[in-house]
């Protein structure tokens, strides 16, 4: 009851600070874009989270007469029902009769004939913050290839719900993958209307070409305040918990570890099964669209709950824990088989795994990030759209 309570208040303020119910988003701003795209042939990066209101940004502009040529889907799929990982296909969506060409797969970029009758490419998506959550790299190749071509771009921006901090390792480019394209921190505290402005202006587009950009951004809307999704971002972020949770969970992926993938609570719990002496459980099912042959599935996974953690304390600390993987990796005898390749590509540095093989404290390692990380906010200040 406590608990209930505590999250009641929280959510209050969240209302009264004007972060979160009052927000804006580029999407809702439609006086300032609509002008730009009248008469315009669009293409649409978007995918289920493309909302305005209660209708979806395709469905709007279509009623309201703007010719769109297309629609460019990411990983989850255009309606989000893919799960992480997978390949998406193209297709021609049934509600609105236009064609959806996969980004997400074997075709990463847009193709130059898939913009050849385009004027314009409009792109809204609703990210989380992470360097490796992969809407980010999308937007990287979709600027690049508009930029080959002469295609504008117009970034309708949405609030980042990890916004409010800056954490974690800066990227190596030595192991740039799409999970992590540039050198930036884990969470870096930018939303991507501000991170298409760094694109371009660090000139991190292949051969530094420059996209004709426009950023449409949120009103009403800081860095410092909660923000709550009005919908979940991918199928395995289901709540405001696993957003929070996301960015020192989501590592753990790159060990033998279960991050509850394939539970209804993923990204808010981890174990393995042969951690004995937990007292928690949990065993990992396929499910379809989420969750397809998961890690141990089957298998009774033991280790660590964190469902009963409170979203305001969640916020409130403003970093990354590296306690779960440090805990999780001294509990195991076979240490050599803990991490695996895809470690250093989430982290974007092979200095972690290190770090927590030689026996070093959580606290020690962040403070081996801070020189990266001041010069990294000293230079995201002036792409910055919002205090």
């Amino acid at each position: 009851m406590l608990r209930s309570f505590i999250s009641l208040i929280f959510y209050l303020q969240v209302f009264i600070s004007g972060a979160a119910a009052p927000v804006k988003v580029g999407a809702e701003c439609m006086d300032e874009y609509l002008p730009l795209l009248q008469g315009k042939k669009v293409a649409l990066v978007a995918n289920h989270t493309t909302y305005v209101g209660n209708r979806h940004l395709l469905d709007t502009l279509q009623a309201l007469n703007i010719k769109i040529q297309r629609v460019f889907a990411p990983e989850h799929g255009f309606r989000g029902t893919a799960e992480a990982g997978k390949s998406v296909v193209s297709y021609v969506d049934k509600l609105s009769g236009v064609e959806v060409a996969s980004i997400y797969g074997a075709t990463k970029k847009p193709k130059p004939e898939q913009l050849r009758d385009v004027d314009v490419v409009v792109f809204d998506m609703q990210d989380v913050g992470v360097r490796f959550y992969t809407y980010l790299s999308t937007l990287h190749y979709v600027m690049e290839a508009c930029a080959e071509r002469g295609v504008p771009v117009m970034v309708l921006d949405r609030p980042n719900p990890n916004g409010s901090y800056v954490d974690g390792p800066v990227l190596n480019p030595k192991y740039r993958s799409f999970v992590g394209m540039h050198p930036i921190p884990i969470v870096h505290g930018m939303t991507l209307g501000e991170l298409a402005q760094m694109l371009n202006g660090e000139g991190w587009l292949k051969k530094s070409v420059q996209c004709k950009l426009t950023v449409i951004t949120c009103k009403d809307y800081t860095h410092a305040a909660p923000y709550v999704l009005p919908v979940k971002p991918s199928p395995n972020l289901p709540n405001q918990r696993s957003i929070y949770l996301y960015p020192s969970l989501c590592i753990m992926e790159g060990t033998i570890m279960s991050i509850a993938r394939g539970t209804t609570f993923p990204f808010q719990a981890f174990g393995h099964p042969d951690w004995k002496g937990k007292t928690f459980s949990f065993t990992p099912k396929s499910i379809k669209g989420v969750a397809n042959h998961p890690p141990h599935e089957g298998k009774v996974c033991h280790g660590v709950n964190l469902q009963q953690l409170n979203d305001q304390d969640l916020f409130t600390q403003k970093k990354m824990s590296l306690d779960y993987i440090v805990e999780a990796y001294r509990y195991f005898a076979e240490k050599e088989k803990f991490f695996t390749k895809f470690f250093t590509n989430l982290t974007g540095t092979d200095a972690l795994q290190k770090q927590i093989e030689q026996g070093l404290s959580a606290e020690q390692i962040r403070a081996t990030w801070q020189p990266d990380l001041d010069a990294f906010k000293k230079k995201r200040e002036k792409y910055l759209l919002y205090n």
